[in-house]
């Protein structure tokens, strides 16, 4: 168990959408896109870097079940799949999560370049 404040160390059964042995998926309360979901492990572990063997292997059996889902639900015509590691990456919750983020066209002008727009001067190349 992790930190007495951690915001997904204690998921309430409601919010649990899908799991498996050391993942569970949520829908973000705060989304990014229609669908947009979080993939947290049960183990309070800040970061990816600090996961289990076992953990990772297992990341991605659940983005699949979550990417099954959204696609059932919303029809997206793409994703975004990440993780923000460190304050200066953005990481607001210090408890290992990773965004899975449908999307669609038209939902901004040019996506070219994805996840390198987190630096907006990088996006293009």
């Amino acid at each position: 168990m992790g930190p007495v404040n951690c915001p997904f160390c204690s998921p309430e059964n409601d919010e649990i959408i899908l799991q498996n042995a050391f993942w569970y998926a949520r829908w973000d309360k705060y989304p990014v896109s229609k669908g947009h979901m979080l993939v947290i492990p049960f183990r309070h572990v800040q970061n990816c870097f600090d996961l289990s063997e076992e953990e990772r292997n297992s990341l991605f059996e659940l983005l699949g079940a979550c990417k099954k889902l959204i696609d059932k639900q919303h029809a997206p015509d793409g994703y975004n799949i990440g993780a923000n590691i460190g304050y200066v990456a953005g990481q607001s919750v210090m408890h290992c999560h990773i965004h899975v983020i449908p999307r669609y066209a038209g939902d901004i002008d040019h996506p070219r370049g994805g996840v390198r727009g987190v630096i907006p001067a990088k996006k293009d190349y």
